[in-house]
């Protein structure tokens, strides 16, 4: 037993190694920087960064130690631990740290140059050999990291069979003639616990999902949450990223031909070093600094609601709401995912089929909602049900303007119900009581509520009695509900009057019988803006979740600089509205529908009427249509591949 002891010891003694020199790469990061924290931050705060690295470093670490496990633990069993077997582990590891090192070398001046861990973006250099030969030679930093490097990869392989030989022989001298039943048990248990922790590290967590980048940040610093992730993780995913299909690119039209459409179409300009369709907004009063709620339904459509044809009763509070709003009749949704409405709604970006644009592990930035309101001293607040890192919401809403993420790892084990958290109500009630704290602050706030409770699996609470027979409608009556003793308990509070409610479906969901491809349940969804002062109106014009951020910002009266592609629907009027489903593309205006499969290259046109839609042939109005949407989409993935989603020049 003791034999197989030793050799486990060894192979833990390569894998400590390896995060102690990665520990190292990680403090030369730090060191070489010398970045300059926006606000004072404690050491307790850094050190966080650097457990988490730890962390991080143990998956790639557990991947590769997992063979070198499995080939110790079989080979105790037959008695076959020879110095050969120790040597062929060392050198196995040796091998794939080595390139860990490299990888984690190369991070330092990559990051020091574009504020962001090595990613897939550095095979595009590899078109141009000798530019980047004779910059990483040329360049002093480089000339560091290389050195680093090496030091460190010469220095793993030295250890690494230093190791070998000194556990080789503890063992050999501890090796019995014959393995008792103990013995065997012993190596079975020992042997299986080693696997397991290696398994368990390359998960590198017990919720549902694996450890993503997500779970590194943890702070409002942009450099304090990226330290903690391993390059070689950033590296992996995000190669696998790119390999996704939904991240594949669309070619609607050409990207210039597509820009210079959606400038005509938006009547833009552009601003230099910005984006093409960028534009300076003035506000024409003093701003109002009014606290912003938005609630994001989950799968709320229209049809769901007696004011949109529902017999059946299912939201009296909404509908209330709906009447003494101002309430948007024909809103649709960007996406058919959760992910789609907080992208659409919060930054104007529309959707591109069923990519989502939170999810990769180099985590973009774009100016929208959130980021103007911290700009101009708002508190930033998300509350979810969920995981905070699930689709990546952690990592993406921290980067990208929010001071706050609440999610299912602040609430308490008794109140999570299934695998997407809590339920609706105590959300609201969590959000509502750190609301009142943050109302007693010199800042206005904005909140993002995002609900979950009408979505499957379907759990109606014992406390709520529905009037329906089947969960499906028991679901969204509880999900009214909520938000109706949410809506009446803020009335109470002394913040509502100088607060504008903004309700918005994050989707929609099948409804009643298709009438095309593409079911218009799933996307048109509900919008009500509701508060002191906002007169109650049915507005009729076509609109989409797009637009929230900029209408929001008109109300607050906020200058700003727009990089996005929504409108003030105070001030503008639009003449359609494009949206997407997992492989359709849409557009629509109040006579017209426009329909693009680009899986198979078929299109579909439809007449919109009263009795809802009808095939027809193409005529001008689709073509526009076709030409809108098209433009918009591929301007929108060009200006993201391109990196130019922010309002700060570049």
């Amino acid at each position: 037993m003791k034999r197989a002891g030793f050799s486990l010891l060894y192979i833990l003694s390569l894998h400590l190694l390896a995060l102690i020199i990665t520990l190292l790469f990680r403090l030369y990061l730090f060191i070489d920087i010398d970045y300059q924290y926006p606000e004072p931050v404690s050491l307790a705060t850094k050190a966080i960064a650097f457990v988490k690295g730890v962390w991080f470093d143990n998956v790639i670490a557990c991947y590769i130690m997992i063979l070198p496990v499995v080939i110790m633990w079989v080979a105790s069993y037959f008695k076959r631990i020879g110095k050969a077997v120790f040597y062929a582990c060392s050198a196995f590891a040796a091998t794939l740290f080595s390139v860990v090192f490299f990888i984690s070398a190369a991070n330092v001046p990559y990051f020091k140059y574009f504020f962001n861990n090595i990613n897939s973006s550095i095979f595009n250099w590899a078109e141009y050999g000798s530019t980047t030969g004779g910059m990483i030679f040329g360049e002093t930093d480089y000339l560091i990291a290389i050195a680093f490097s090496l030091t460190a990869i010469i220095g793993y392989w030295i250890a690494a069979f230093r190791l070998a030989k000194f556990f080789h022989k503890k063992a050999v001298a501890h090796s019995p003639l014959r393995y008792s039943l103990a013995t065997i048990a012993g190596l079975t248990v020992c042997g299986g616990i080693l696997a397991g922790l290696c398994i368990f590290g390359i998960r590198g967590r017990t919720g549902y999902n694996p450890i993503k980048v997500s779970q590194a940040y943890y702070c409002q610093d942009p450099f304090l949450n990226q330290a903690g992730i391993s390059p070689t993780f950033n590296l992996l995913t995000s190669t696998l990223d790119d390999r996704r299909k939904e991240n594949r690119p669309i070619e609607l039209l050409p990207d210039d031909k597509a820009i210079a459409n959606a400038q005509t179409l938006l009547g833009r300009e552009g601003i230099e070093g910005i984006s093409p369709i960028a534009r300076q907004v003035v506000a024409t009063d003093s701003a109002t600094k009014k606290n912003v709620v938005i609630i994001l339904m989950e799968s709320m459509s229209a049809r769901l609601m007696s004011a949109f044809g529902q017999e059946k009763n299912l939201t009296p509070n909404l509908d209330s709401l709906y009447n003494s709003s101002r309430s948007y009749c024909n809103f649709y949704s960007s996406g058919l995912h959760t992910n789609h409405g907080i992208f659409a709604t919060l930054y104007s970006f529309p959707t591109i089929l069923f990519r989502n644009a939170m999810k990769g592990t180099t985590i973009p930035e774009y100016s929208g909602l959130p980021t103007v309101l911290a700009d101009n001293g708002y508190n930033n607040m998300f509350f979810m049900t969920h995981e905070s890192q699930y689709d990546n919401m952690n990592a993406y809403l921290r980067t990208n303007g929010f001071h706050e993420i609440h999610a299912e790892e602040n609430y308490p084990a008794d109140k999570i119900v299934n695998s997407f958290g809590v339920q609706d109500d105590f959300l609201f009630g969590y959000a509502l009581n750190r609301l009142n704290s943050a109302a007693k602050d010199n800042a206005p706030f904005f909140s993002v509520i995002l609900t979950i409770s009408n979505h499957p699996p379907y759990i109606v609470p014992q406390h709520f009695t529905p009037r329906s027979e089947q969960t499906a409608d028991q679901i969204v009556e509880y999900a009214d509900w909520a938000i109706g003793q949410f809506m009446a308990e803020a009335r109470k509070q002394p913040w509502w009057e100088n607060t504008i409610f903004v309700l918005v479906g994050d989707h929609g969901k099948l409804v009643g019988t298709p009438m095309c491809e593409m079911p218009q349940s799933y996307n048109h969804v509900p919008l009500m803006i509701h508060g002191h002062g906002i007169k109650p109106e049915i507005v009729t014009d076509i609109a989409g979740q797009i637009d929230i951020g900029p209408t929001v910002l008109g109300m607050l009266n906020i200058s700003y600089t727009q990089n996005n592609f929504g409108k003030d629907l105070n001030r503008e009027q639009r003449d359609c509205i494009h949206y997407t489903s997992d492989k359709h593309i849409a557009c629509r205006n109040s006579s017209h529908l426009y329909i693009f499969e680009p899986g198979s290259n078929l299109e579909y046109f439809y007449a919109v009427g009263d009795n809802g839609l009808s095939v027809t042939d193409a005529d001008s109005t689709h073509l526009s249509l076709k030409n809108h949407c098209f433009s918009m989409l591929q301007s929108a993935q060009f200006m993201a591949q391109k990196q130019k989603t922010t309002d700060k020049a570049k």
